[in-house]
């Protein structure tokens, strides 16, 4: 094996071990960074590659920047805390329908944002709804793992919610439009069948019926983090709050709307999602009275910085032969049929997610079918495949996503502690069942919608 090949091999693996390992709370960026450094530094990534790559993640890039800066805008003006408050006096006592209330939470916050970004703000909030309900660290767990689970799992619906996904879809040349209309109905299923499952696994340990809350989440919230402002949030009633978080909400989820109408119309989606976030902004500023400037330290650009450095030690992998040997394995795998194609290479993306993370994973299996020279139909049908296995199927162990690397990061920072045998007595269930039931429903109505 040669000195080109054995590099980027060698970068590749102590990168991965970095990240799982995370000495000292390290951030995942920086391993990633200094990998993507040394494959430049070789020349297994040309100049020419690295225009390529910036154009192939610019655009995608600049959309999850943008929303993750609407996530963060909203969480100032108190909306986050706003709906945890709401899931309390919604329960009415009862630890089952908070859990569907967490679940549904979660979803929504990734389908509206992304799965990262839902990740850090609503793990945050759910251990302070959760210590408000004087729940002790073991009985969070069963609410905050299917949450973490159902978060990460709620990317496969849109490619939007997921900066790998949103790189892997201009690789295959898919817009946003088409990949909705192809995966989000048998995503959906998927969901639901998994926050039902979830649901069985865990209903003896959750509790039945909630204690009282220790206090008003939402009068504290406000009384302490709003001055007496133009619009003051923190002297104007509940009913008021609800109808100003309402308008919010309409606002978010009309630009995220656009996103798929401007995807339809061949606009660049980056485009609506950064006037969406300026026009957040500017709305935060003349209600609250508070510049952008803070939230330059609030927003996650490691996210960014990694996904970027990842492509590159991908790409350094990709131009030493990987995706040509892979090629070779997943050729005969494809040729014997559509439904055969989607179960297994959705399968293998899978198992490559749980062992090296789904985002190298995806951006690998990417890769590799585009070098097939599959018709149009079959190139996107197995990529969404890819997209369940990379979104769902990596949840198996929690080294899978990055978005689960951050939940285990956030727990220990809380002293909450998870071991892998609380995760896997829930994952090794419920994953493979759903990982199987969603690429079934997959093949099954992309057979519908184009058989006409």
């Amino acid at each position: 094996m040669s000195f080109e090949i054995i590099v980027p091999i060698l970068v590749f693996s102590m990168t991965m071990l970095v990240i799982f390992w995370r000495p000292k709370g390290i951030h995942e960026a920086w391993p990633a960074t200094i990998g993507a450094i040394i494959i430049l530094l070789t020349g297994t990534v040309s100049g020419g590659n690295l225009l390529d790559i910036v154009n192939k993640i610019g655009g995608a890039s600049l959309t999850i920047l943008a929303t993750i800066v609407m996530a963060v805008t909203l969480e100032s003006f108190g909306f986050f805390h706003w709906c945890a408050a709401r899931m309390v006096v919604l329960a009415k006592g009862s630890g089952y329908r908070l859990y569907w209330l967490i679940q549904l939470l979660c979803f929504l916050m990734t389908i509206l944002f992304n799965n990262d970004g839902s990740i850090l703000i609503t793990t945050h909030i759910l251990i302070l709804l959760l210590r408000n309900l004087q729940l002790k660290p073991h009985q969070q767990i069963p609410y905050l793992l299917p949450g973490a689970l159902i978060a990460t799992a709620s990317s496969a619906p849109i490619g939007v919610s997921n900066i790998v996904n949103l790189i892997s879809l201009n690789i295959v040349h898919m817009t946003l439009y088409m990949h909705t209309l192809m995966i989000f109905v048998p995503a959906m299923l998927g969901l639901l069948f998994m926050s039902s499952l979830m649901y069985i696994v865990v209903k003896p340990r959750l509790t039945k019926h909630l204690p009282n809350s220790t206090s008003d989440m939402e009068h504290l919230f406000f009384t302490k983090n709003f001055h007496p402002l133009k619009g003051n949030l923190s002297t104007g009633t509940k009913r008021k709050r609800t109808r100003f978080m309402l308008r919010i909400l309409l606002f978010v989820l009309s630009m995220r709307a656009l996103l798929f109408v401007a995807s339809y119309f061949a606009i660049p989606i980056e485009i609506v999602a950064i006037i969406g976030s300026l026009v957040l902004l500017l709305w935060r500023w003349y209600y609250l009275g508070a510049t952008p400037a803070d939230l330059l330290k609030k927003t996650p650009w490691q996210i960014l910085v990694f996904a970027f450095s990842m492509y590159v030690i991908i790409y350094g992998l990709h131009n030493t032969g990987l995706t040509d040997l892979l090629v070779s394995i997943c050729q005969p795998i494809v040729t014997q049929g559509l439904f055969h194609a989607s179960l297994m290479m959705g399968g293998l993306i899978a198992v490559m997610s749980n062992l090296f993370n789904n985002h190298p994973a995806l951006m690998i299996g990417t890769l590799t079918l585009t070098e097939m020279q599959l018709d149009p139909l079959t190139l996107k049908t197995i990529y969404l495949a890819n997209i369940i296995g990379s979104d769902m199927g990596s949840l198996l162990l929690p080294i899978g996503t990055l978005a689960s690397l951050i939940w285990m990061h956030i727990l220990r920072q809380y002293k909450i502690r998870i071991k892998w045998k609380d995760y896997l007595r829930v994952s090794l269930i419920v994953v493979p069942l759903t990982t199987i039931f969603t690429l079934l429903c997959l093949f099954y109505w992309i057979e519908l919608i184009f058989s006409k």
